[in-house]
């Protein structure tokens, strides 16, 4: 057996053990669709604050909107610690409302610092609305349910397990038999402060999406958003926050409703903080400073004006899906983007494991003439081992079809792109979790969905479409910097000399010296094992 534990993926197949399969092939049988614990627990219906004029926020963005011919104001947040402190300052600084919605939401130091930036803003009156997915909680995540019922504060879970424990045999044994339910999530990620500015993109909540964990670091990115887009954003998350599937903690045996209980927590960080301090970063003095977001408000940081499209799939996606009901499909929007391509495709995707059609679409643009390079996870930094066996099915037909693949390393030689400290790359565990497409640098996709088929069938997922040259050729030079061989692995395919065999090699550069790798780069012979025995078992449509 092997413990295929993973971070941000919802993959029952990831999550849980291969002796997994062979059951859910069998209680798939007998397994059925049930309502969630808590489906009739009673909930008020709510929505996004409109009146923007009543915040500093709405007056800013609604005023500078209009001198920019109504368009949204923008900014890419590449640095992990900058996406961290981006959601502290915004919390700290709302005035009437906010809302969130996280795949997963750690209570480790950096979540722990935002749930005490979350209760103080309930205490003094804001209404906080908190959205977050079940599939991969662990100990101490529970720490925000515990919240929900203080003043003004309210938090709901999407399509929760029964079970509230943290025992993996009775969770695993759980999402076998209600498989057809649990294995459907919300995998969205965005942030909203008084209803006019807010952060949507890849981040999770936790210390390894703001790249300040020794054990693990993920590279990703946040957009800022400010302006008009915002309604839309904040309309997706009435949809989820009002669906049937999202029950609040009160009905899971969580939070407390007896009504407001006033914090303790005082200043802006009552909790200390040593992997910050670890990391590299004085957060402290940029908090003091109200850095980033204060530079952003008074235009010492630049922001882009720019035409956008949120898109977002409906929280019954399975149901549009299979066409019983109506809704939106965010992967529409994407495709018909990349049809568009005609000189260059750029695609970072820490999960790549693309249908079928996605191939197609590929190769299609590929016989348009268009260049397509590929930013993913090595076997080296994968954080997932089942989804880099479904990679592994693909890779070696697009380079046949002149795609080109670029794997990060899990200890960079260069740390610039990266978004984290060179403090905290010495560690040597570097992944890549951001989601990034950029289209003839012209338009940037920007949100939570991987290039997998989960995220195509099985996650709800959102993001933004950026019709903005600037912010598009800034995401291209951060890729071309994650890709340079100091950094990053370059797949090759060479022919053998009689032309007949085929084989792949790895580029990469090692204190100055190019080194060219015939094995795949991994942590050890096991891990290799472990993905070639995935690599036969049919999990793709779950990956």
């Amino acid at each position: 057996m092997f413990d295929l534990t993973f971070t941000d993926r919802s993959s029952a197949f990831s999550r849980f053990r291969v002796w997994g399969v062979a059951c859910l092939l069998a209680l798939e049988l007998v397994g059925c669709a049930t309502a969630p614990p808590g489906a009739h627990y009673p909930k008020t219906h709510s929505v996004a604050l409109t009146d923007f004029a009543s915040t500093r926020f709405g007056r800013q963005f609604e005023r500078d909107s209009r001198a920019n011919g109504g368009r949204t104001a923008f900014r890419l947040i590449n640095v992990g610690v900058d996406g961290f402190l981006m959601r502290l300052e915004m919390i700290n600084a709302a005035e009437r409302t906010l809302d969130l919605q996280y795949f997963i939401f750690r209570g480790d130091e950096s979540g722990g610092l935002i749930r005490e930036a979350l209760l103080r803003a309930a205490d003094r009156g804001v209404r906080v609305r908190v959205l977050v997915d079940d599939a991969d909680t662990v100990p101490g995540d529970e720490k925000l349910l515990a919240l929900s019922g203080h003043g003004a504060l309210e938090i709901r879970v999407f399509n929760p397990f029964s079970y509230r424990g943290h025992s993996k045999i009775i969770r695993d044994t759980e999402y076998l038999l209600r498989h057809s339910r649990l294995d459907y999530r919300m995998h969205n990620k965005m942030l909203i402060a008084d209803g006019a500015v807010g952060l949507v993109g890849g981040r999770n909540v936790g210390d390894q999406y703001f790249q300040i964990d020794p054990a693990s670091q993920f590279a990703d990115d946040d957009v800022f958003a400010g302006g008009p887009i915002m309604r839309d954003v904040s309309a997706k998350f009435d949809e989820f926050w009002n669906s049937s599937l999202a029950i609040p903690a009160e009905a899971l045996g969580h939070g407390h409703p007896a009504g407001k209980e006033s914090s303790s927590a005082a200043g802006h960080h009552s909790a200390p903080a040593p992997k910050l301090k670890t990391a590299g970063f004085d957060y402290q003095d940029k908090l003091a400073h109200g850095e980033p977001l204060a530079g952003v408000l008074d235009g010492e940081l630049s922001l882009v004006w720019a035409d956008a499209q949120f898109i977002g799939d409906s929280p019954d996606k399975k149901n549009v899906v299979a066409g019983t009901r109506s809704g939106e499909l965010m992967y529409e929007p994407i495709a018909d983007a990349t049809t568009h391509v005609q000189t260059e495709l750029l695609m970072t995707s820490p999960y790549f494991v693309p249908t079928k059609g996605e191939v197609r679409l590929l190769e299609d643009t590929r016989q348009r003439g268009a260049h397509i390079a590929v930013l993913t996870n090595s076997l080296e930094s994968a954080p997932d081992l089942a989804a880099h066996a479904g990679y592994v099915h693909q890779r070696g037909v697009l380079l046949k079809d002149g795609v080109e693949f670029h794997e990060v390393r899990a200890r960079l030689g260069n740390t610039r792109g990266s978004g984290e400290s060179a403090k905290i790359a010495r560690y040597g565990n570097y992944a890549l979790h951001g989601k990034l497409i950029v289209f003839d640098r012209q338009k940037v996709y920007i949100g939570s969905m991987n290039f997998d088929q989960r995220s195509k069938h099985l996650n709800t997922e959102i993001g933004l479409i950026l019709n903005n040259a600037d912010l598009s050729q800034q995401v291209a030079a951060r890729f071309e910097a994650m890709t340079k061989k100091e950094s990053a692995y370059s797949v090759v395919l060479r022919e053998s000399a009689d032309g007949k065999r085929s084989h792949l090699v790895w580029q990469t550069v090692e204190d100055g010296h190019p080194v060219e790798l015939t094995t795949e780069p991994s942590r050890g012979a096991w891990q290799r094992f472990k993905v070639r025995l995935l690599a036969l078992l049919p999990l793709d449509p779950e990956l």
